[in-house]
């Protein structure tokens, strides 16, 4: 499996506190990967890194089979790029439509002119169909996003940033807050979508990263400390120590 993202000796110091040391990892294309630790980890400021947000002192995050470095990049660029981020708190306009809120995000061309003369075609009322289908919210689909649920505001959001095709989504904590049944459907989601493109989920709940079943990467101190499968993961002695709690 060839090779999305590959972040190496990333450092990163916030007024003389390390929040990343010398932090090593790649994400292959089409992979669910967990990122877990406990808080100050730097898993926040991991995916700040990733996303433009946060520059390093040094380091490297290179892209894709052109090897691109994203630190040459801006923010636009990066999600031009196909690199999509979803936070713990929705983003969504509630006073708007769950078909509107998709519509609003299709990948179009952000010229003044294009958007002023924007009309909607047939391709586009097909795609946010088809973007409400996967995440769950085609029986919703002229709702308020206001009137959704916890759950139902993360799937439009997720729902949101696919409607802009992206290579790569960053998902923070995606079942906070959803009811056992909202968590399942989450989970059935996430597998789903990493057969068409990478995704990083940060997440606390452990059951919630043992039901993906997936590759997981902990953090401890902005560095790796372990990776693997949960079951590997839950028996180094480290990561017991600084997390898991014996």
């Amino acid at each position: 499996m060839s090779v999305l993202l590959e972040v190496n000796g990333i450092n990163v110091t916030f007024d003389g506190f390390k929040a990343i040391n010398n932090l090593s990892l790649s994400i292959s294309n089409n992979e669910l990967r967990a990122i877990i630790g406990p808080n100050g980890a730097g898993k926040t400021t991991f995916m700040d890194i990733v996303t433009g947000k946060t520059k390093p002192d040094s380091g490297t995050i290179l892209w894709g089979q052109k090897n691109s470095s994203l630190l040459r990049m801006n923010e636009a660029q990066i999600v031009e790029l196909g690199i999509s981020r979803k936070f713990q708190k929705p983003t969504l306009i509630e006073t708007q439509s769950v078909f509107e809120n998709l519509l609003l995000s299709l990948k179009k061309s952000r010229n003044p002119i294009a958007t002023l003369f924007y009309k909607m075609s047939p391709d586009d009322e097909k795609e946010i169909t088809n973007i409400a289908v996967e995440v769950n919210l085609i029986e919703n689909i002229g709702s308020l996003a206001g009137q959704l649920s916890h759950g139902q505001k993360q799937w439009l959001e997720i729902g949101m940033l696919l409607a802009q095709k992206p290579n790569l989504l960053l998902i923070d904590e995606p079942a906070a807050g959803m009811t056992s049944l909202e968590r399942k459907k989450t989970v059935k989601l996430l597998k789903k979508l990493s057969k068409n493109q990478s995704i990083v989920v940060v997440e606390h709940d452990m059951e919630f990263v043992k039901s993906l079943e997936c590759r997981v990467t902990v953090l401890h101190e902005g560095t790796v400390i372990a990776e693997g499968s949960l079951d590997h993961v839950s028996q180094n002695e480290k990561v017991i120590d600084v997390y898991l709690g014996r």
